[in-house]
C-alpha cells in the first residue's frame, strides 16, 4: 500500500444527514492540491447510520478512503487519536464532519506547512455561532492561556495541520484524557496560525452541550497545568492570614467591649464562605486525583470494532 503525502482525519458522530455533502466536497478539494492523500473517517460510536454510510463510501473510493469504526463513543479527541495512530501521511490534517470549516481551506494549511512549520492552527474569520458561545469561547481562551501558557487563538477550531514528527510525539503519549491541540502546541517548535472561513453546520446539531464545553476546558487546565492548585494554595494562605487577623480582632473587641450579639450573622456569613471555599478546594484537588485514578487503571482509551482499508 502506497504511502500518501497528506492524511485527513475526520471524526464522525451522528452525522448521517451531512455525510454525503462532506464526501462531495472533501475529495474534489484534496484532488485540486495535486498531492497523494488519504481520508480517514473515524466513526465515534454513532447511533445513526453514519457507520453504514462510511462503509458504502469506502467501497466507492477504497484507494483514498479508510474508515475506523469505534465500538463505543469515546469523544472527539479520542476519535482523532485513533485516526492519528492509523495515519500514514507526512502532513496530517484534522477536520470536523459538520462542514463548519470548509474543506476547501485545507490548501491554506498545507501551504503553510510547506514553508517549514510543524503545526498550523486556524482562526475562524467570522464565527457562525451564537453570541453566548462566542463570548464563552473568548473567556475560556483567556483563562486557559493564563493558566497553561498555551497560546492558541481559537482552541475550539479543529481545522489544523500537524507534521509527522508532532503526530508521532502525540501518539507516544498514553494519557487517557487529553487535549490534542494543546499537546501539539507543546511538542511543536515552528508554530503558526492562518485565518479561515467559517460556516453554519451543513446538517444536524452540535454535539457539545454547555456542560461538555465546561468539562473540556476544565480537563485542559487540569491536564496541562498545576496553576489552579497553586492559585488555590495562595488563596488559602491569604484566607488563613485574614482569619487569624479577624480572630485577634474579635478577641480584642471581647476584652474591650464585652460580649456582642450584633456580629453573629456576620460571623455566620464568614463561616459559610470559608466552608464554600473549602469545598471548592476539595473539588479542585479531586479533579487532579481523579485524573491520576483514570490513568493508573490502564484501561484502553477506545475500542476499535473494525478498520476498513485496502488489504483488509
Amino acid at each position: 500500500m502506497r504511502t500518501p503525502e497528506i492524511s485527513v482525519v475526520i471524526p464522525v458522530y451522528d452525522e448521517e444527514a451531512g455525510l454525503q455533502t462532506l464526501f462531495d466536497r472533501i475529495y474534489p478539494a484534496l484532488d485540486r492540491l495535486g498531492e497523494s492523500y488519504e481520508v480517514i473517517f473515524v466513526n465515534d460510536g454513532s447511533r445513526d447510520r453514519s457507520a453504514a454510510i462510511l462503509r458504502e463510501q469506502y467501497q466507492k473510493r477504497p484507494e483514498v478512503t479508510r474508515a475506523i469504526l469505534l465500538a463505543a463513543n469515546a469523544g472527539q479527541h479520542m476519535a482523532i487519536l485513533a485516526g492519528f495512530e492509523k495515519a500514514r501521511g507526512q502532513i496530517i490534517v484534522t477536520l470536523d464532519a459538520d462542514l463548519q470549516n470548509p474543506p476547501e481551506e485545507i490548501g491554506k494549511l498545507i501551504a503553510k506547512m510547506r514553508e517549514g512549520h510543524d503545526y498550523v492552527g486556524s482562526i475562524r474569520r467570522r464565527r457562525q455561532d451564537s453570541l453566548f458561545r462566542n463570548w464563552a469561547s473568548k473567556a475560556m481562551n483567556r483563562l486557559r492561556e493564563t493558566t497553561t501558557r498555551i497560546k492558541i487563538t481559537d482552541q475550539g477550531n479543529m481545522l489544523r495541520a500537524y507534521s509527522r514528527s508532532v503526530v508521532d510525539a502525540i501518539n507516544s503519549c498514553r494519557e487517557v484524557s487529553t487535549f490534542i491541540t494543546a499537546l501539539a502546541y507543546t511538542f511543536a517548535r515552528h508554530r503558526t496560525e492562518v485565518m479561515v472561513e467559517h460556516a453554519e453546520r451543513a446538517a444536524g446539531e452540535s454535539k457539545y452541550s454547555l456542560y461538555s464545553l465546561i468539562r473540556l476546558n476544565f480537563d485542559l487546565m487540569t491536564g496541562f497545568s498545576l496553576v489552579p492548585l497553586q492559585w488555590f494554595s495562595m488563596l488559602g494562605i491569604v484566607v488563613s492570614m485574614g482569619s487569624a487577623a479577624l480572630f485577634v480582632l474579635l478577641i480584642v473587641r471581647r476584652i474591650l467591649l464585652g460580649p456582642e450579639a450584633e456580629g453573629l450573622f456576620t460571623l455566620f456569613a464568614l463561616v459559610f464562605f470559608l466552608i464554600g471555599l473549602a469545598l471548592f478546594g476539595i473539588g479542585l484537588l479531586g479533579e487532579y486525583v481523579g485524573r491520576v485514578y483514570l490513568q493508573v487503571r490502564h484501561r484502553p482509551r477506545y475500542l476499535i470494532e473494525a478498520v476498513l482499508e485496502e488489504g483488509e
